[in-house]
């Protein structure tokens, strides 16, 4: 279910609210655009600063607008156990298709903590659980041991796997097998990523180019060397938008970027503020390049 081209929603802001006619407008251009999938909640769209009824009425709005025409993996995740099986019954309830639960961050838990949080969240839903391994922001790393035993549960289905390790995915297929579903956090590993055995990405980039991020995650798994030829252009192009876009702390660059293209306004919360000037130069110059912009 959860493959290909998965996008990591931002959430658009006026006047520090909830911007719900663009956010609605964003989905629909997800799914005009070949966007594989949608994932409200996360990071990206600053989840840490979301309230709660903020951040079930994103996942709710989402659910509603994609209509069952592409899956929506909410993000549920949390650093405190309670909070995320609340946010994962939620999201359950209001129809999602699966939940993206990052590693508890700053509590700094064990092995066996990460192992139990993850447990508590299994067993208080149905829904299929992508785990979201992301140490640069998290501090704590997932061990394979660690997840090969979660992946033993009944709805542990994959990760979302933001290491920047290619060999840690081989080490998680040799060990958990193909039925794992593993997609890169990485827009500028997606396609050596999937090369090597991934599914697909929940990607930034495809917030603000979702045609490009399909049309490559398509081609990337063809067998056929014409395609991969393709792949590899459109991935060639993308590369410093993907850089660009993380040259200060996401997703103010992809904000400012998405406002670039007319879909929303650049408005981010604290503690995150507006890119600065040499930087909206460097966004606008890969958008040049990914041919975003004339």
């Amino acid at each position: 279910m959860f493959k290909g081209s998965n996008v990591a929603l931002i959430t658009p802001f006026k006047d520090n609210e909830l911007d719900e006619e663009n956010y609605i407008k964003l989905i629909n251009f997800h799914i005009e655009n070949g966007t594989n999938g949608l994932v409200p909640a996360g990071t990206t769209g600053e989840s840490p600063t979301l309230n709660h009824n903020e951040h079930q009425k994103v996942i709710e709005i989402c659910i509603k607008e994609s209509a069952g025409k592409i899956p929506v993996i909410a993000g549920t995740g949390s650093n405190s156990t309670e909070e995320a099986v609340s946010l994962t019954k939620h999201a359950e309830k209001a129809g999602a298709n699966g939940v993206l639960v990052v590693t508890p961050y700053y509590n700094k838990p064990t092995q066996e903590g990460l192992y139990q949080h993850y447990k508590a969240i299994n067993d208080n839903t149905n829904l299929p659980i992508i785990i979201y391994n992301i140490p640069s922001r998290c501090v704590i790393d997932m061990s394979v041991d660690t997840m090969a035993k979660l992946f033993e549960l009944k709805n542990i289905a994959g990760v979302k796997d933001a290491t920047g390790d290619l060999n840690r995915l081989d080490q998680t297929i040799q060990k958990l097998g193909n039925e794992f579903i593993q997609l890169t956090g990485e827009d500028g590993l997606a396609f050596e990523f999937n090369k090597r055995g991934g599914v697909g990405i929940i990607s930034v980039t495809a917030n603000i180019a979702p045609k490009l991020c399909s049309q490559m995650q398509m081609l990337s798994k063809s067998k056929n060397n014409e395609d991969l030829k393709k792949a590899e252009e459109i991935d060639r192009n993308l590369q410093p938008l993907h850089k660009a876009l993380f040259i200060e702390s996401n997703p103010a660059p992809v904000k400012y970027a998405a406002k670039v293209l007319g879909l929303c306004s650049d408005e981010i919360r604290l503690p995150l503020v507006n890119i600065q000037k040499k930087t909206e130069a460097q966004v606008d110059k890969a958008l040049s390049i990914a041919k975003l912009v004339n």
